[in-house]
């Protein structure tokens, strides 16, 4: 294959593609990001629940309004837990709104504000209920601590909700290994469960006849269903309907490895090419530790039981994904999934562009498999180090031929004058987005590769004109 590199123009000049060729058909679809509206909704409603019960009355004295005002953070704070955990449940409604990456990337960005909020609570209530009674808010703490019997849980939250913050910063998780971060992460639903205690039993907003204390009941029920069924009930299912199990490992190049996986139903899980699957693989030293992966290729049916075989392509990134590259066949495998936006349900242009790099590219090959665009209407760019580096390249190429789409190998080594998506001789060459794709401002655009080099074709992305919602990409990252 040619290198894409090889040209004597400069600036308006288009790379020369690997080859360009032809294919078929498409699809439309609109999403939307509601995030935030959904979430100033949930604060809006919790609030109006103390509202309605006349708690604005409590402004009326110092004391009162302390009071007031501890109770509208608890409220807001406590409600924005409850959305977290929903965001974090994979609930297939969000799932397909805005993605699943999307989700908890707002999941993580309301952890600050829900623990301010709920420390603001406690010191806010021991402020005013202290002045109320001529005591200082430490002197008011102790004493509800020994008076109030589940109010020593409502004090232990805060300290839990303070150590799952701490360490979701991305600074304190890329010190200590994926299970240590996820093992404290589950302090979250401890920290939620000794929270809610002390809401039903001590004020009047909750109290036993009010429909508030039933609004508040159906939304902490509704919550831990949620989670239940679609982070424990659903994965039990399908690992039991596919029963899929390890048929072979196959080198694809320096580091990376294919990961070929037999089982039942499989028919169910065609046209998910480019979404993503939690992995469990049932070894020993490997059961416990989830491994988010894209298909690298459609699942394929041999029968009418939907037996047949799919695949994955990963690359050692580290001790948990290095076991993979020595997994025996017949190991049983659990599955979650799929999740995600980045599929053909995505598509609301003609045009088509794909942009992978590293493993990323893995997932733009059983993308470019399903999806539906007319020939002459995709471009697919694939960067890396080198030729070695284009894992299923040659697949990639196959497809491009059958489908008529047209290729681009940028290779090389990173340009030393910045951060760039390109090749330090596609740079100095003066190609930008626009030189493979002219037509990027009203195409499609998916993307996926490392969190650095993602960032910065994003960046170029949105300087070529694409509007967001045309803009489809997913971090695998925890």
């Amino acid at each position: 294959m040619n290198s894409l590199l090889r040209t004597t123009e400069r600036d308006t000049a288009r790379p020369a593609p690997v080859e360009r060729f032809r294919g078929q058909s498409r699809r439309r679809l609109f999403r939307a990001d509601l995030l935030t509206v959904l979430a100033w909704a949930s604060v809006a409603a919790a609030i109006a629940l103390w509202l309605a019960d006349g708690g604005a009355a409590g402004f009326s004295t110092l004391a009162g309004t302390f009071t007031a005002l501890g109770i509208v953070a608890g409220l807001a704070g406590m409600d924005l837990v409850l959305l977290m955990l929903l965001l974090a449940a994979r609930l297939p409604v969000i799932d397909s709104a805005v993605g699943h990456d999307r989700a908890l990337e707002f999941h993580r960005k309301l952890g600050k504000p829900s623990l301010y909020l709920l420390l603001a609570h406690g010191i806010l209530i021991a402020t005013g209920y202290g002045m109320a009674e001529g005591l200082n808010p430490v002197s008011e703490l102790v004493s509800l601590w020994v008076l109030v019997p589940d109010m020593w849980l409502a004090i232990v939250s805060p300290a839990l909700f303070i150590a799952v913050v701490v360490t979701s910063l991305v600074a304190v998780r890329r010190r200590f290994p994926y299970e240590f971060w996820y093992a404290v992460h589950l302090l979250t639903y401890a920290a939620v469960l000794t929270a809610i205690p002390h809401q039903f039993s001590t004020g009047a907003l909750f109290a036993e006849g009010t429909w508030q204390r039933w609004y508040w009941l159906a939304i902490c029920i509704g919550t831990g269903a949620a989670l239940v069924h679609y982070r424990v009930l659903e994965p039990l299912v399908a690992t039991v309907r596919h029963q899929l199990t390890v048929r072979r490992v196959v080198t694809e190049g320096p580091g990376a490895v294919s990961i070929e996986l037999a089982g039942r139903h499989l028919d169910e899980l065609a046209g998910n090419g480019g979404r993503f699957f939690i992995w469990r693989f049932l070894a020993p030293g490997a059961w416990w530790h989830p491994h988010p992966f894209s298909l690298s290729a459609e699942p394929v049916a041999f029968d009418s039981s939907g037996r047949g075989t799919l695949r994955i392509t990963v690359r050692n990134l580290g001790r948990g994904s290095a076991q993979l590259a020595r997994l025996r066949s017949g190991t049983r495998v659990a599955i979650e999934g799929p999740y995600g936006l980045f599929s053909t349900a995505a598509r609301s242009r003609n045009h088509v562009v794909m942009i992978g790099a590293g493993i990323g590219i893995t997932p733009i090959r059983a993308l470019l498999e399903r999806t539906p665009f007319e020939p002459g209407n995709a471009t697919v760019i694939l960067r890396g180090h080198s030729e070695a580096e284009l894992y299923l390249g040659t697949e990639i190429l196959d497809l491009c031929r059958r489908r008529g789409a047209t290729l681009f190998h940028v290779t090389g080594p990173r340009s030393a004058g910045g951060p760039t998506w390109q090749s330090e001789a596609a740079v100095s060459s003066g190609h930008r987005l626009a030189s493979y794709a002219p037509d990027v401002a009203d195409s499609d655009v998916y993307i996926c590769g490392p969190s650095a080099w993602a960032r910065s074709a994003i960046s170029d992305i949105r300087a070529a004109g694409v509007p967001d919602e045309q803009l489809h990409y997913e971090r695998f990252d925890w």
